[in-house]
């Protein structure tokens, strides 16, 4: 129905046919053949030619006004695109568990919106299990995380490296025996547990304390268990099963227990001396922390300029 409406248009805002066609760089009966066409398309004429210069017919009116309309919402589009081109515009979902909604995302999210003011960004806090729901649904662009997911589902980009390490209360009487493998907040803080003259603990010294472990399920959790079997050749006496990271820790400080906690984390946490630390044995106590987004998903700028500041 709209089919030439920039031919009929053109000829309208100059009531010409010669003038619009010089405008438009075609001869003369090509614009008439088009706008002949556009009009048999619609079933009336545009045009009364019968007039100098010509006028609108009543329905030609309409069809103007309609046309004008169309390029109203093109002209929009096309601003839209650019904006989105120039980061003018768009949206980011980002999904993270309270570790990294806390400690990691805060400076990644700051940097890009200093950079691109005019992008929104919706941060998603929650278990990584209902964050991955919502990424597989579409309703997030992205979740950070130290668990692998579905390779079949999902594609990564690497962000970090994360070292699991013992958090053991100071006042626990194995520490005793361990003075030669025992780390500081400071040491940890340095980057002290990342070197290879750095042995790690011999796990069996704390058979008889008691753990905190995350509830089943959590990739730190199985970590935590394979390596007491592993190398400590023991079950770990759980005391409580906190449900994230943080809470583990903080737990720890009041000498409720041993818990397995990320150098991510630890290194976030202020000076405390309730707390002795000690290297794991690699390479479980290794893990990769990765940015996922859906396989097939079409990525906007806005997520691709995102992982490239990552």
């Amino acid at each position: 129905m709209f089919q030439g409406m920039h031919y009929v248009y053109e000829v309208y805002r100059e009531m010409s046919f010669s003038k619009a066609a010089k405008n438009l760089f075609i001869s003369q009966p090509s614009l008439s053949a088009a706008v002949k066409k556009a009009e048999a398309q619609i079933g009336f004429p545009v045009f009364d030619r019968s007039t100098n210069p010509i006028r609108l017919t009543e329905l030609g009116e309409e069809y103007i006004r309609s046309v004008e309309n169309i390029m109203d919402v093109e002209k929009r589009f096309c601003n839209y695109v650019d904006d989105i081109r120039g980061l003018k515009s768009g949206a980011i979902a980002i999904g993270g568990t309270n570790l990294f909604a806390s400690y990691v995302l805060p400076p990644l999210l700051s940097r890009f919106t200093e950079q691109y003011p005019l992008i929104h960004v919706n941060l998603v806090e929650a278990t990584t299990a209902e964050l991955e729901e919502r990424l597989f649904a579409g309703f997030l662009d992205l979740l950070i995380d130290n668990q692998s997911v579905d390779a079949s589902i999902y594609e990564k980009t690497f962000f970090c490296e994360e070292h699991l390490l013992l958090a053991v209360p100071s006042h626990f009487p194995s520490n005793e025996r361990l003075k030669g493998y025992a780390l500081s907040l400071s040491d940890v803080k340095n980057g002290r547990h990342l070197e290879a003259s750095v042995p790690p603990v011999p796990l069996e010294s704390f058979r008889e304390d008691a753990f905190l472990l995350l509830k089943s399920g959590n990739d730190t959790r199985s970590r935590a268990e394979k390596l007491c079997h592993d190398c400590g050749h023991f079950a770990p006496r759980i005391k409580l099963e906190p449900e994230q990271q943080i809470t583990a820790y903080n737990l720890s400080r009041y000498g409720m227990g041993i818990s397995f906690n990320g150098d991510i984390l630890i290194r976030h946490m202020p000076d405390d001396h309730r707390l002795i630390y000690y290297k794991l044995p690699y390479p479980d106590a290794v893990r990769n922390v990765n940015f996922y987004y859906k396989r097939n998903r079409y990525m906007t700028r806005v997520v691709s300029e995102f992982l490239k500041l990552v």
